[in-house]
């Protein structure tokens, strides 16, 4: 029966193995496509509709898109509005998720209340509009960060992580004379640490994403995120706009220019990745487990 039993583990196993596997392929294989395009030549990958590996390699598309110091400026508005703009919503969404989490919170039910009906219902996009004007954030980079600064969705993940931290601690906290901020920087956040990781990389893609609101309340050109400059440069590659910042002896290579707009927009947020991975998977169960 022993026999039997590792003989049927063993089986399960390979075939775990097998599918994850292939289900790994599916996945990484569009994005190496999507690499090796980007090196390629027009020509070939016109000619091939998959690639994996160049037979020619080229650098043209990179060459077009840094032909300007434009992307040099847009890079670092998108890496400063990520960083400051998760931090923000980190903190913001620690303190509302803390205060929902403490069961003697007076109305705390109709609190909850008003943040799920927000994931369901919103004011749209011209009343947004309208109060960010109000606020005179237009043309100011705050208009990227605050009004993403909680997401209804990572606040509730919090909040029940922060109750699934055992009481005692905080009622040990309060008789050592520890008040309620000591408690949640002290004790909290640091017992939370896969919540606060997982989180924090939720709000860093949406920064880094950013795009709808850079075209809305950003007038100033200068002052665009790079999700809105390389959205140009597709732009331009295709022939239907021309800009004096860009080389003009470099030729656009329209398709291996797409190609390398998605490289560079995504690899930067992809290295931050690896280092949040450990949390990821436990951070976003742990928060899901309480109601």
């Amino acid at each position: 029966m022993i026999e039997d039993r590792t003989l049927n583990g063993r089986i399960f196993a390979t075939v775990n193995y097998l599918l994850l596997s292939i289900i790994a392929l599916l996945t990484v294989l569009p994005f190496m496509h999507v690499v090796a395009g980007s090196f390629t030549t027009s020509a070939e990958l016109a000619v091939k509709r998959f690639i994996l590996i160049p037979t020619e390699w080229s650098f043209e598309a990179y060459r077009f898109i840094f032909s300007t110091n434009t992307i040099f400026k847009a890079m670092g508005v998108s890496v400063g509005v990520t960083f400051f703009g998760t931090l923000f919503s980190m903190l913001i969404t620690s303190l509302m998720a803390y205060g929902l989490a403490r069961r003697d919170l007076d109305g705390r039910k109709y609190i909850m209340f008003l943040v799920v009906f927000t994931m369901l219902f919103s004011g749209g996009l011209i009343p947004s509009f309208l109060v960010v004007k109000e606020m005179g954030l237009i043309d100011s980079y705050l208009a990227l960060i605050i009004p993403s600064t909680i997401s209804a969705f990572n606040l509730i993940i919090l909040k029940n992580f922060f109750q699934n931290i055992p009481e005692g601690l905080e009622e040990s906290a309060k008789i050592d004379g520890c008040n309620d901020f000591g408690i949640l920087f002290r004790i909290v956040l640091p017992l939370s640490m896969p919540a606060i990781a997982t989180l924090s990389l939720f709000y860093a893609v949406t920064y880094w994403n950013t795009y709808l609101s850079a075209i809305l309340y950003l007038n100033d050109s200068a002052k665009w995120p790079i999700q809105v400059l390389l959205r140009q440069i597709v732009v331009l590659a295709s022939g239907l706009e021309y800009s004096p910042d860009l080389d003009a002896s470099v030729p656009p290579p329209e398709q291996t220019v797409k190609m390398a707009v998605i490289v560079v927009a995504t690899l930067p947020i992809l290295c931050v990745y690896p280092f949040l991975q450990k949390h990821f998977a436990k951070g976003a169960m742990l928060g899901s487990i309480k109601g």
